[in-house]
């Protein structure tokens, strides 16, 4: 049966009251009369912002210090990438060890069921679901600071017949813009502005061209934002496995790229959920619908020196399956269920 994302089934309810609905594990090949359905795997996927800051210099760098006396002023190009937030979630995949069909029995009824694209079990019943599946990710906007100097340059300054005399000059006009904004705040130039907007334009036009005409000095810093996202899945409890590489000075590199710095996880089981002992497993029977009980882990991610986050997340393959109670889906009956596509767990039953 072809699944669509929110793939609804409908039966008549023109049948018995004693009639239940029944579940039973799905065999390949096996003629499915009813609703396939898995469970999901559990995923964790960890979501990374870095920036990225490229410095360049000014034009006039090695003069900074002589005619403005700004030291220690960098005259190198430099390109820095720094990780500066993380986030871990959990995503759903198909677990093909544990799909399920809904069978029908004569003059009985099953559910509605709402099925995500992959298959996974989303509600019963109930139109709304779980979140979706895919989500945009948050990405912060990039900032370009440099700004063209060269249109306050004067006649004078265009003609210097050497740097130092160029450096001089646009050192002298920065100098008058400041006495300039100066004045204009104490109130002493001839043709004051005519009222507080007016004031604004040209104080913001002035700082503006003071601003362009100081970068040819101490250079200027973008900033762009980059996102990259990660997945691993557990399977078993793990002390350190390399999750991705990253380097100061390239970003987000492969993970066999030895020019980036490893970042590990560790997977530790809580073991929030008592499995059942092999005697006790193979005594159960699947009557109703099932879904799964995923244990708590604690994941953290870290490089050599510190860790960078460690968080609770539910696991399903962690922990075990359970099973609704036929009777619930009784023609009689609008009970609605909502399960987590991420790790199959019951969020919420309503009768």
């Amino acid at each position: 049966m072809k699944l669509k994302l929110a793939t609804f089934l409908f039966i008549s309810s023109f049948v018995s009251l004693q009639a239940q609905t029944k579940v039973t594990p799905f065999h390949p090949g096996q003629r499915a009369d009813g609703v396939t359905y898995c469970l999901p795997r559990t995923q964790v996927k960890a979501e990374l912002q870095a920036i990225k800051t490229v410095y360049t210099p000014g034009e006039f760098a090695a003069y900074a210090e002589r005619y403005m006396h700004v030291q220690n002023v960098n005259p190198s190009a430099t390109t820095r990438f720094e990780i500066v937030k993380i986030k871990l979630s959990t995503v759903g995949v198909p677990d093909t060890t544990k799909v399920f069909t809904v069978k029908l029995k004569d003059k009985s009824i099953a559910p509605m069921m709402q099925l995500t694209e992959s298959g996974i079990v989303q509600s019963i019943n109930r139109i709304s679901g779980s979140p979706a599946e895919n989500h945009q990710e948050d990405v912060l906007p990039s900032t370009r600071h440099q700004l063209n100097s060269r249109q306050y340059f004067t006649e004078e300054m265009l003609s210097a017949t050497s740097s130092a005399r160029m450096a001089e000059l646009v050192a002298q006009e920065i100098y008058d813009i400041r006495e300039s904004k100066n004045e204009i705040m104490r109130g002493q130039v001839d043709a004051m502005p005519k009222d507080g907007a007016s004031l604004k334009i040209v104080l913001d036009r002035l700082n503006q061209q003071e601003q362009a005409l100081t970068q040819t000095f101490v250079g200027y810093t973008d900033t762009t934002y980059l996102s990259q996202s990660y997945i691993f899945e557990p399977t078993k409890d793990t002390d350190k496995e390399i999750l991705f590489r990253f380097s100061k000075k390239l970003g987000f590199v492969d993970a066999d790229d030895l020019a980036g710095t490893p970042y590990y996880i560790s997977v530790k089981d809580q073991h929030t959920v008592i499995l059942p002992d092999e005697k006790e497993n193979e005594k159960r029977k699947i009557e109703g619908i099932v879904y799964n009980l995923p244990s708590m882990a604690l994941i953290s991610v870290f490089d050599g020196t510190r860790t960078m986050i460690s968080q609770k997340l539910p696991i399903a393959q962690f922990g075990m399956i359970d099973q609704l109670a036929p009777t619930l889906f009784n023609k009689n009956t609008t009970t609605k269920v909502l399960f987590d596509i991420s790790t199959g767990a019951l969020l919420d039953l309503q009768q």
